[in-house]
Parts: C-alpha cells; sequence; structure tokens
C-alpha cells in the first residue's frame, strides 16, 4: 500500500517529503495494528461462545441421561412399594439397570469425561432381550399413565452390535415421548425385526400425527414441538447421535391423523 501511494504521488508529480513518508508509514502500521487487534478480539469472543455453547450442550446432554435414569428408578420403586413385588423379578432388575445408569453417570462427572464423541463399550448382543429390557422399563411408565402397552415377539437368533447401554437408553426414550405424547389410553408398540442386513427397531404411538414440517426440525437439540416442555428438548438428538455412533440411523414417519412411528435402523452382527 505505502508503495502504491508512493507511485501514484511520482505519477501526479506530487512528491512528498521524508517526513510526510515516515507519517504514512506510521499510520499504516498502527492501522494494521488495530486491524489484527480487532481480528483477535473478535475470534476470542466467537471461540468463547462456541466453547460456552457447546459446554451448555454437554451439560444439557448429562442432565437430560440423569432425569431419564431417576425417573425410571423412581417408577420402578413406586411399582415395588405398591404391588409388594419381589426385587429379585423383573421390576427389581429394572431398578438395578436404572441405579447402575446413575452411578456411571456419577462416575463419568466425577472423572470429567462428559465429551462430546467420548468412545464408547462396544458390545455384542441378542435383540430380543435387549427389546425385553427397552420393554420392562417402558412398562413402568404405561400402567403409571393407563396406556395399552405392546412388546411384540423378536426372533432371538438376531444380535447387534454397539454401546448396549447407550442404545437402550435411547430406545427407552423414544417410548417415554410416546408414552408421554400418545393420546390418553391408547396404545404405544414396540417392535424389533431384520431386513436384509439391518436390525429394525420401531416405536409406534397415536399422539395424533405430527404438525406440518415437524419431522424436520424435531431432532435438533433444544427443539420442542408440544405444548408439553417438561423435558429438555435435547432427547431426540441425543438419541440420533447415539444411534449414529453405533452405525446406524433413526428416522420417523408421520401416519397422519393417527400417530407416528420412530425407526432405529442398526447393522445386524453376523
Amino acid at each position: 500500500m505505502c508503495q502504491a501511494i508512493t507511485r501514484l504521488a511520482a505519477e501526479r508529480d506530487a512528491p512528498f517529503s521524508v517526513q510526510e513518508f515516515s507519517t504514512l508509514n506510521r499510520c499504516l502500521d498502527n492501522a494494521i495494528a488495530n486491524a489484527v487487534t480487532e481480528f483477535s478480539a473478535q475470534r476470542d469472543v466467537t471461540l468463547a461462545r462456541r466453547s460456552s455453547a457447546e459446554c451448555n450442550q454437554r451439560i444439557g446432554v448429562f442432565a437430560h441421561e440423569l432425569r431419564n435414569s431417576l425417573h425410571t428408578s423412581t417408577l420402578a420403586l413406586a411399582a415395588l412399594e405398591a404391588g409388594q413385588l419381589p426385587i429379585a423379578g423383573a421390576t427389581g432388575a429394572v431398578l438395578r439397570r436404572s441405579l447402575g445408569a446413575l452411578s456411571s453417570l456419577v462416575h463419568t462427572l466425577r472423572e470429567v469425561r462428559m465429551t462430546a464423541g467420548s468412545p464408547s463399550d462396544s458390545q455384542v448382543f441378542s435383540l430380543a432381550s435387549f427389546i425385553a429390557d427397552a420393554g420392562n422399563a417402558a412398562l413402568l411408565e404405561a400402567k403409571a399413565r393407563g396406556c395399552p402397552f405392546t412388546v411384540r415377539n423378536v426372533d432371538p437368533q438376531l444380535e447387534i452390535e454397539g454401546d448396549r447401554e447407550r442404545l437402550l437408553g435411547a430406545v427407552v426414550n423414544l417410548l417415554q415421548n410416546a408414552l408421554k405424547f400418545t393420546r390418553p389410553r391408547t396404545e404405544v408398540a414396540l417392535n424389533g425385526y431384520s431386513i436384509a442386513d439391518a436390525a429394525i427397531i420401531e416405536v409406534e404411538d397415536h399422539c395424533g400425527g405430527l404438525p406440518v414440517g415437524a419431522a424436520e426440525i424435531m431432532f435438533r437439540p433444544f427443539s420442542q414441538q408440544h405444548a408439553d416442555r417438561s423435558g429438555l428438548g435435547l432427547g431426540l438428538s441425543i438419541c440420533r447421535r447415539t444411534v449414529e455412533a453405533a452405525g446406524g440411523t433413526l428416522g420417523v414417519r408421520d401416519v397422519p391423523g393417527t400417530g407416528c412411528v420412530f425407526t432405529v435402523r442398526l447393522p445386524l452382527h453376523r
């Protein structure tokens, strides 16, 4: 820029003194310094905002998982107390799993490892037992809400691979949403089957159908499309991330006037 100004002055026969040249250099130097300072300040603000947003989302994910496990534990305890059920039965197993999940969350928080994309514990497990465990956890809430709940039979030979606890949390969350938003006294169903090399898990409800455009935005973080705002709006985004981490997909199909079907597609283990 200094050379361009000097050439322009020479072309127009308007030379300037050494002092004026020094003043020009100093002004350009100050302008560059101010520009770099302002850029650095704006960049720091942008990075701070991004870091804050990521931290808030991680805290939201943690709070959501904590809330789900605590809710399931509370329902299991209430069922055990009200029905005088044996602690060694299915309801007791739900309580033990939920308490185990709570313990794991506290351990994770203590070690400050609640980061997005943290490594998961992958394992091969039966789809039938997985569906049974998800059904047992959701059955407590279905009884509390007075909703018919159906778990369809699953081929015991089918196996999938992934972080079982996280995937179970995702499916249970889908079931809790279905029971929360289905119309009073209408059925919620859980199904598992295979198509080609994929395991399909479906959660069906009778919510009456989705609003126009809801299917495209309902998986975004903090998105809440229903009048009931008791949650954080993070559940579906967490579910999708969990399923995708296992190499699968999560989507929703609207059944206008009836309800919707959430579909988890995971690769079958051969």
